[in-house]
């Protein structure tokens, strides 16, 4: 397996290869013995050039075919078919899609019928949600006790709408989840020393993240009207507030800008890129 970059003496993400296909897991997640989860890394598609090799995207210019095959190889990985996948629709939202086995294969072998979904939950075994990313934080969620899965999809805009607290809410609409029963992950995603931003933008989390500390926590003033943000500890912040114990979250230590051979990276590759993908079902 390539070596990555990690920024954390203790593994909180575990490095696997079945076959050609090379993916990520969080124990924290393997642990509950409740479900089937990974997120995707450049290693073991047959896309080319920019897209090299396990690009899932559709959208980007790389070949139907290419991408195809790569989503099929991950349903080996996870031991479905790619009729069992429902893809999301991202557009930087907070709009979340309770989805069923009718909507198996949406975003792969089938169209989407639906727009502007950054985030998924299901209580149907068999079902896999997927979501994509190339800097942006993924965000998993187990609820132990009700048996059920989300899936979201958080960058700089998800995160200060506190998509986390968006979904822990949902769950608890759709299923009676317990915050206190729920087991999340944030997942591999742009770190703070190299994710700057405007100051427009640190002043959106300074607003949101006002209780003491927080905002020493989440940024760093570069004095030249720049900040370093720091997504995984306002990612963490979000679910801890929403009453997830500390415990019960696991955070990251990949980053993707750092490790953009083996991670696609937006900001790394100046755009051109395929897509890594999350996925989460219920076995």
């Amino acid at each position: 397996m390539m070596e990555v970059y990690r920024h954390k003496s203790r593994m909180q993400v575990k490095q696997n290869r079945t076959g050609e296909v090379e993916y990520l897991t969080f124990p924290l997640l393997e642990q509950t013995g409740l479900v089937r989860h990974l997120f995707s890394t450049r290693i073991g598609g047959v896309s080319e050039g920019i897209y090299n090799s396990m690009n899932l995207s559709y959208t980007r210019g790389d070949r139907k075919e290419a991408v195809d095959e790569n989503f099929r190889r991950i349903a080996d990985v996870l031991g479905c078919k790619v009729e069992d996948i429902v893809c999301s629709d991202q557009t930087h939202t907070t709009n979340l899609r309770v989805v069923s086995h009718e909507d198996g294969g949406k975003g792969i072998v089938i169209p989407k019928d639906y727009r502007d979904v950054d985030g998924l939950l299901t209580d149907e075994p068999g079902l896999v949600l997927a979501t994509f990313y190339a800097d942006c934080v993924p965000l998993y969620f187990v609820d132990t006790k009700n048996r059920a899965v989300a899936l979201a999809h958080s960058g700089w805009r998800g995160t200060v709408s506190r998509m986390g607290h968006c979904v822990i809410e949902k769950m608890q609409e759709v299923y009676g989840s317990k915050a206190e029963d729920i087991v999340a992950a944030i997942g591999p995603s742009i770190c703070q020393d190299c994710y700057e931003v405007s100051e427009d933008v640190a002043e959106a989390f300074i607003r949101e993240f006002h209780m003491p500390g927080q905002e020493q926590e989440i940024l760093i003033s570069k004095k030249n009207g720049k900040y370093q943000l720091n997504l995984w500890r306002a990612n963490e912040i979000i679910l801890t507030e929403a009453g997830v114990p500390r415990e019960q979250i696991q955070v990251t230590d990949l980053c993707t800008c750092h490790n953009s051979e083996y991670l696609f990276s937006h900001r790394a590759s100046k755009g051109k890129r395929g897509n890594l993908g999350a996925f989460i079902g219920l076995l």
